[in-house]
């Protein structure tokens, strides 16, 4: 993982270069109070003060340089507004001219995030350092970075090397770090527990076996607060397989899995005062000789029988147990991150994640987290009167809809039956994946509802003293 702790430190006036922070209402001011050589070189550069243009200002000695970056707005700096500049600038120390970076500081580290796990990194030796008097947010932002990056690198990983062991790994790892109970369910014991997880993920390699992994953290006098996170670490569409086109990404499909225990570092390094009920159903949706089949009925947890209609609908299958095994616990909230359903990016494309909640005020938080931290989801509704497409004549439901109508809404309806009635329970319908390169998000592995729900769960329940 890229290492951010070096790059925001404490301004103790050490030497570094400036950057001079305008936005296009505030450029003719800013030019005007600049001497005339300095108008000339940002002319030359065409510096405009957009949002991400920049301009290198020269200064009294061949050594003496310094910066002008554009903005949205100067005087309210977003998490992505330095990113760019993280990214190009060279490596050494900067400061910002009577400003603070605050939310800004966030894609100053996310901008030199590099996943070179495969290959050397052409861009690698020293960072770029932000010098910030706001050293109390240092460590808020680090954490959010961090957990980020741990997206990033679990989705953008092979499936090869990103199996359900590797997950399991993952999981432990955290556990360790934070003092966390853990435990994993497989074989047998997975079988009778959790026959539709056991299901999915039965064809699969034997170093590919499904499991059910789970941490536990937190004061038993808290709140309890259950995260799930869909674990299908690589997705052949089963029996009834994917086109190649549809299964080049599918590396990506426990992106799920990937939120949550992003989400659970964050909870647990904020020490949120909840009690944290991780769970991460993880398994492989393979093709074999004893593959789940189209037209087989399957036992849950729950009691339910569910009628397979689809293969390629196995996210809503592993999660129906999870889901299960969380509400068995009487959880105040229930959240779950998948990448379950095309139909969701149809929708709302690849940025926003499709929400869904069976309460409104929960929604309304989520939705206003967002805004404030820049990470926004949409609320689609959970309509039960399309209930009814999920309804099976052999079996008490069929896990995938008849008519191709609606695919994010009945996936989610599915769910639903697996959540206890009076939990609050929200569903993140995520991509998990940026298509194409912004400042301080590149293409690949990205946490797309994750900061919005991680404020959320702050207000919510607020840090100990």
């Amino acid at each position: 993982m890229t290492d951010f702790s070096d790059l925001l430190k404490a301004d103790n006036n050490q030497p570094a270069r400036s950057i001079q922070i305008v936005d296009s209402k505030g450029l003719e001011a800013w030019l005007s109070s600049q001497p005339a050589r300095v108008r000339t070189m940002a002319a030359a550069q065409k510096f405009k003060g957009k949002p991400f243009e920049q301009a290198i200002l020269s200064g009294d000695d061949a050594t003496d340089w310094s910066v002008v970056a554009g903005v949205a707005d100067a005087g309210k700096l977003g998490p992505w507004c330095l990113a760019k500049l993280a990214e190009t600038l060279p490596e050494g120390s900067y400061r910002l001219t009577g400003a603070e970076a605050g939310a800004a500081m966030l894609g100053w580290l996310t901008g030199q995030y590099r996943f070179d796990r495969y290959r050397k990194d052409e861009n690698g030796g020293g960072g770029r350092v932000l010098l910030t008097g706001e050293v109390a947010r240092i460590e808020e932002a680090v954490r959010l970075a961090e957990a980020v990056a741990l997206v990033r690198d679990l989705v953008n990983t092979p499936a090869a090397d990103m199996g359900p062991a590797e997950l399991e790994a993952a999981a432990k790892g955290l556990a360790g770090r934070f003092g966390a109970e853990f435990g994993v369910t497989r074989g047998d014991a997975l079988e009778q527990g959790f026959p539709m997880i056991h299901a999915v993920g039965k064809a699969a390699d034997k170093s590919f076996a499904p499991r059910l992994i789970e941490l536990r953290w937190g004061d038993p006098k808290h709140s309890k607060v259950a995260v799930v996170g869909k674990g299908i670490c690589f997705d052949s569409g089963g029996l009834d397989i994917k086109p190649s086109s549809a299964m080049r990404l599918m590396k990506k499909d426990m992106g799920g899995a990937a939120h949550a225990l992003a989400l659970g570092q964050l909870i647990m390094g904020a020490r949120l005062p909840v009690q944290l009920h991780l769970l991460i159903p993880a398994a492989e949706n393979a093709i074999g000789g004893n593959a789940f089949r189209p037209g087989d009925i399957l036992r849950t947890r729950q009691g339910l029988t569910v009628e397979i209609g689809n293969t390629d609908a196995e996210g809503r299958l592993v999660l129906g147990d999870a889901l299960t095994l969380a509400g068995e616990s009487q959880p105040e909230l229930i959240v779950d991150y998948a990448t379950l359903t095309g139909a969701a990016r149809v929708a709302v494309g690849p940025d926003l994640p499709a929400l869904f909640t069976n309460d409104d005020g929960l929604a309304a938080d989520v939705e206003e987290a967002g805004r404030q931290v820049d990470d926004p989801s949409w609320r689609l509704p959970l309509w039960d009167g399309y209930a009814e497409m999920l309804k099976s004549d052999v079996a008490d439901i069929n896990n995938a809809g008849e008519g191709g109508f609606a695919g994010a809404i009945t996936a989610a309806l599915f769910l639903k039956r697996f959540v206890p009635e009076n939990a609050k329970w929200l569903h993140l319908d995520t991509f998990a994946w940026r298509p194409s390169s912004r400042p301080g998000r590149p293409k690949g592995g990205e946490a797309l509802g994750l900061r919005s729900v991680f404020h959320m769960l702050q207000a919510r329940y607020g840090h100990k003293k």
